[in-house]
């Protein structure tokens, strides 16, 4: 069935999503002019430095969980490929991005689409951790949902 991951290894992926989504933004904060987005931007970059703080703790207390069920191995082959879609689950990935952005709206578009993917693979992660934690990452998913009203309501303003 080729590369499937543990519980642990989505966790992992979950971090480099956040460590990508916090070099992005911060990256980006240091790129654009207005003074808006800046705030917004450094806010995001925070906002994500603090969901890793999340992962992390998730994660000492979900090391050697499995998913359980008989569509367990094939459960984790669909977040394989969740993880193989995100671009952010790419170690150093965040700062790249943001050195190709052109414009703010650019910048916006890519943090937008970042966050609807992350809320999907977040989503998808609520299943292979055990249910006291699952109700952590529904909190995530629910930040990452504001982050997304956020950037959708800064594109709005320019």
């Amino acid at each position: 069935m080729g590369n499937i991951f543990s519980a642990s290894e989505v966790l992992e992926l979950g971090i480099q999503i956040e460590k990508n989504g916090r070099d992005f933004y911060a990256a980006l904060a240091a790129k654009v002019y207005n003074p808006a987005a800046i705030e917004k931007f450094k806010f995001l970059s925070a906002e994500e430095e603090r969901h890793i703080k999340v992962f992390e703790k998730i994660m000492e207390k979900t090391q050697q969980y499995q998913p359980q069920g008989l569509d367990a191995d094939e459960y984790m082959a669909y977040m394989n490929t969740l993880a193989s879609e995100h671009v952010f689950t790419q170690k150093d990935k965040g700062a790249e991005f943001a050195k190709k952005v052109k414009n703010e709206k650019e910048a916006i578009d890519l943090g937008i689409g970042f966050e609807k993917d992350s809320i999907v693979f977040y989503t998808g992660m609520k299943r292979v951790v055990p249910e006291y934690d699952a109700k952590i990452i529904d909190e995530l998913i629910e930040q990452e949902e504001l982050h997304l009203k956020l950037l959708t309501d800064l594109k709005s303003d320019l």
